[in-house]
């Protein structure tokens, strides 16, 4: 009843503070899964799926005083899908992996979006080990190597030499925490939908290969702010 009434005032247009406090609560409440199984319905993913920015592919992200809404509203659908495998269906109804492929791509290019990147990547991650169809659909429909192949590169901050060498600069700083955390789910993601790819067939899954083991040898030369982050990090 807790997780239904808070749902209820999410599905309201409540101040920005308000929607905050309730998903934090949600997200507490979600680890539960117990506490799971009356919530996870189609109408309610859909409430936190808008509340995430994943109900539309026109609306770009621009206004930061909603950035906290987002990433909080994203980190609830993780422990959902986590914990739920009526979730983890209904993902695959809701087409939720092409919208986090979307919102993905609006992170790009933009500032202050870490935290959102994070825990798209995050879902990504979960949705492709959780799910079976949603790999194969990331894999092969949502061009999922591609996409965060690219993220990991933005994260990493990667410049190039030649079309597959990266610039090597051993006096660059440490990636920052946020940047680390990115590469570290988009690697988590990309190791899911990659692990069938053993048979390359086309020109293009060649070039996108080889692209990105460019930027992974380019990952291990890279150092993370903290010896245990960059331990994770390789």
């Amino acid at each position: 009843k807790l997780c239904e009434g808070i749902l209820n005032i999410l599905e309201k247009d409540t101040k920005t503070s308000c929607r905050v406090a309730c998903l934090e609560a949600l997200r507490i409440l979600s680890r539960d899964k117990k506490v799971l199984v009356p919530v996870t319905t189609k109408r309610n993913m859909q409430i936190l799926m808008k509340l995430a920015k994943l109900d539309t592919v026109e609306d770009p992200l621009e206004r930061v005083s909603e950035f906290p809404v987002i990433v909080e509203a994203l980190k609830c659908l993780c422990n959902i899908i986590f914990n739920s495998s009526v979730a983890q269906k209904l993902s695959l109804e809701l087409n939720l992996a092409a919208m986090l492929c979307n919102l993905l791509q609006k992170c790009k290019d933009r500032q202050l979006v870490d935290d959102i990147k994070c825990f798209d990547l995050r879902l990504l991650f979960l949705l492709s080990l959780l799910h079976t169809d949603i790999r194969a659909q990331l894999r092969q429909e949502l061009q999922g190597v591609q996409v965060l192949t690219q993220a990991l590169e933005s994260s990493l901050s990667v410049r190039w030499t030649e079309e597959y060498k990266a610039a090597e600069d051993r006096d660059r700083p440490p990636l920052s925490l946020q940047e680390t955390d990115c590469a570290i789910e988009a690697l988590k993601a990309l190791f899911n939908v990659t692990l069938d790819s053993w048979n390359v067939h086309s020109k293009n899954e060649s070039h996108q290969f080889r692209y990105m083991a460019a930027i992974l040898r380019h990952c291990l030369l890279t150092t993370g702010p903290t010896e245990e982050k960059t331990e994770e990090l390789h």
